[in-house]
């Protein structure tokens, strides 16, 4: 038996102002979330990008198409019912943060890193005044509670929207630093995307690609790319 699909029922895909956003119209009537919430959007542009997503389905509705109606559903749905908490676990990254941990050899893959990740360390020490330390191999990193403090406080200001978009920055890359980094604008995303995988490309340059793999990094890089465009929608052009 086939799966079921839904299928495209409505001839226009237009954006409607309200009170508190913008509403996506399908023939007029609302778009609402999979748990039934209004799907109320925080900018006009971000409106407009999930209209566009609706007015492009075929016969039948293929959500893998709808990236930023799948992130805008998932801001209402998940992270608005619980932005504490989400919060908090984007905040505990600094605890082991990516760009702190560096390797002992060899000594090209540990200068390719300083190279890299100091800046961004740089940069996110003077603009939150939270300083990470650097250790090398299996060793933990402890960072002052100031620091950690300083991060928990600044994620916090994120709203739910745009802390959908941090939050697929920050677990994709395995950083939180570099989440913010891109967040900020300070870090353009394709670079930044780069910067979380040093480690990775240096084992590719030693015993060369694997397919499945590769694939995989791809797709996560998509992912990566599609959560700082969110972000931008989030926060208006």
């Amino acid at each position: 038996m086939s799966e079921w699909k839904a299928k495209r029922f409505w001839s226009d895909a237009t954006v409607g102002a309200e009170a508190d956003g913008f509403a996506v119209l399908l023939d007029g009537r609302p778009v609402r979330t999979p748990l039934k919430a209004p799907l109320t959007l925080p900018t006009r542009d971000m409106a407009e990008a999930v209209a566009a997503e609706w007015a492009a389905q075929d016969k039948v509705i293929d959500p893998l198409s709808m990236p930023v109606t799948r992130s805008a559903n998932a801001a209402l749905d998940k992270v608005m019912v619980q932005k504490a908490e989400v919060a908090a676990m984007l905040a505990a990254y600094a605890e082991t943060d990516l760009l702190c941990h560096r390797a002992e050899s060899p000594a090209e893959l540990v200068a390719q890193q300083n190279k890299a990740w100091n800046p961004v360390l740089d940069w996110a020490a003077s603009r939150y005044d939270a300083p990470l330390k650097v250790v090398s191999g299996i060793l933990p990193a402890t960072h002052s509670d100031a620091s950690l403090a300083r991060f928990r406080e600044e994620v916090a200001r994120f709203r739910p929207f745009s802390l959908t978009a941090l939050h697929d920055l920050v677990t994709l890359s395995g950083s939180l630093v570099l989440g913010l980094y891109a967040a900020s604008g300070e870090g353009d995303p394709e670079t930044t995307w780069h910067l979380s995988r040093i480690d990775e490309d240096w084992q590719v340059s030693q015993w060369g690609e694997d397919e499945e793999a590769t694939e995989y990094a791809e797709k996560k890089r998509d992912a990566f790319l599609h959560a700082a465009r969110f972000l931008t929608l989030a926060q208006g052009s």
